[in-house]
């Protein structure tokens, strides 16, 4: 690799001062929630919130640039790095396929409970997915973003929202019962907080945010493997494996975010910092929790018990006395949440719980599964299927993660074949009210009046009140931020856009 003393010299120069002996803290869970709630409302920041969410993010930076990483230090080493890098993860993901077809137990998952655990756990950062980019959609008349700004348009679907990557995952956590994460451990809004930050600072770190884009949008080896276990139990892997095509390295977002590095460099000053902040972006991405701190952190019978504890608070005064569980009624055992582990192990002992045997024998099961089952609804689908598999424990499988094969998520949607979605057809309209007068042909705009389309009639009016694209785009950019992109008027929203940016 050669690269000049000159370059190296300003490549190894921090983008930011190294921080105080004692910096300011900021909650990564306020910054997350407060960017989403002025998003949401459309209102601006105010000074406090611009400080704090400016201020977490250099403070994530003056971590990160004391880190290591992997990226070569002449940005003209990139291609060889990247092409590198996706041949290493092919080969370590066919070595992972040969040893399961040898016997080999799942990499990531013991079993069910444990695949929804981490899809909650991710939660923060997969409902914010592509947020970074957000920040640079008002750039789009500048050809040095184009790229990263159709990476942008890609992650929301291009307003479709079968492809929209938020949808896609809210849908999966409410199959499952895993939407209630708001409760999740610091750590786990640590970068979707980064991305958020980003998108509303991304003027003044636009280096940081190419650099994270580069990180991000690489393809690790827990994508497809994650993919393939959580298929193997059932579980829609749609998500993830719309990210390992997606994100591919020929002609899909790792290569364009690898030519946006080349397209943003700076031809006069002082490239060597450029292309450090861009590796400080870059290193942005190994903060916080992550796919294998998730997944490492998961154990049964203490998530059992925070279900169980969480609780006890309303299910003391729902229980009536004449149901008794070791000499003691059930309220008694509720009323602290400090009992639980001695509440489950005397439902044990009294054959409410029948352990490492299938959950179906056991009372208290019976009691959860089926429409009409005495606590039905009582606990959600993730709380149900952690109680599930700690009581069935041995009886799933001969040890932990070789279970016997399940019918798979593909399989069984074969077995249940839905009717296939309409294509969604090309504009080829000219101009805004060219678009308006196609989608309303197409019926994707509101035609009825009922409340809940207000907001798409308006938006209607809006755009057709517009006098040129420069002016609609701007109407259009706050509908598809991280909070709305996702709605019925951020998709409508996103497919005007994509169709104005072509």
């Amino acid at each position: 690799m050669f690269v000049t003393p000159q370059f190296r010299e300003r490549v190894l120069q921090p983008a930011f001062a190294q921080p105080s002996a004692t910096p300011a803290s900021f909650d990564a869970r306020s910054v997350y929630f407060s960017a989403l709630a002025e998003q949401a409302n459309d209102t601006p920041g105010t000074q406090d919130s611009d400080d704090a969410t400016r201020g977490f993010l250099q403070q994530q930076l003056g971590i990160a640039q004391s880190m290591s990483c992997d990226l070569p230090r002449d940005p003209r080493e990139l291609p060889a790095w990247l092409d590198h890098g996706v041949a290493e993860t092919g080969r370590q993901y066919r070595s992972y396929i040969a040893g399961r077809k040898a016997g080999a137990a799942r990499r990531f998952f013991t079993n069910k409970s444990h695949a929804l655990h981490f899809l909650r756990g991710v939660a923060p950062t997969k409902l914010v997915d592509g947020a970074w980019l957000y920040g640079l959609l008002q750039r789009w008349d500048d050809q040095r973003f184009a790229a990263l700004i159709r990476i942008y348009l890609e992650e929301l679907g291009e307003g479709v929202p079968d492809k929209n990557h938020v949808v896609i995952y809210r849908k999966l956590l409410a199959r499952h019962g895993c939407d209630e994460w708001q409760d999740l451990p610091e750590d786990h809004f640590t970068q979707g907080a980064i991305q958020l930050a980003l998108a509303r600072h991304a003027a003044d770190f636009l280096p940081e945010v190419i650099g994270f884009n580069l990180g991000y949008e690489q393809l690790p080896l827990h994508l497809p493997v994650t993919a393939y276990e959580l298929d193997e139990l059932g579980i829609d892997p749609w998500y993830f494996t719309l990210h390992v095509t997606i994100d591919n390295a020929a002609s899909g977002h790792a290569r364009k975010a690898m030519r946006a590095v080349a397209d943003a460099m700076p031809t006069v000053g002082d490239a060597g910092r450029f292309y450090q902040r861009v590796a400080n972006g870059y290193k942005l991405n190994m903060l916080g929790a992550c796919t294998t701190s998730v997944i490492e952190s998961f154990d049964l019978e203490q998530a059992l018990l925070s279900v169980f504890k969480s609780k006890a608070r309303i299910g003391a005064m729902m229980h009536a006395d004449y149901c008794r569980v070791g000499g003691r009624s059930v309220s008694d055992w509720l009323s602290s949440p400090g009992q639980m582990p001695a509440f489950l192990a005397s439902m044990e002992q009294a054959g409410w719980i029948k352990r490492n045997q299938d959950p179906a024998d056991s009372r208290f099961w019976k009691l959860l599964d089926g429409e009409r089952a005495a606590m039905f609804g009582v606990f959600n689908g993730y709380e149900q299927q952690l109680i599930h598999d700690w009581i069935a424990g041995d009886w799933a499988g001969e040890s932990a993660g070789k279970q016997p094969r399940q019918i798979s998520f593909r399989a069984s949607q074969r077995l249940h074949e839905s009717l296939a979605q309409p294509a969604v057809q090309r504009s080829a309209a000219q101009g805004v009210r060219g678009l308006l007068r196609n989608h309303a042909r197409q019926g994707a705009l509101c035609e009825d009046t009922n409340d809940m389309n207000v907001e798409l009639r308006l938006l209607e009016e809006k755009l057709a009140a517009t006098t040129g694209r420069e002016e609609a785009l701007a109407l259009l950019t706050p509908l598809m931020s991280p909070a709305r992109h996702h709605t019925p008027s951020g998709l409508m929203a996103t497919r005007i856009f994509n169709r104005l940016f072509a």
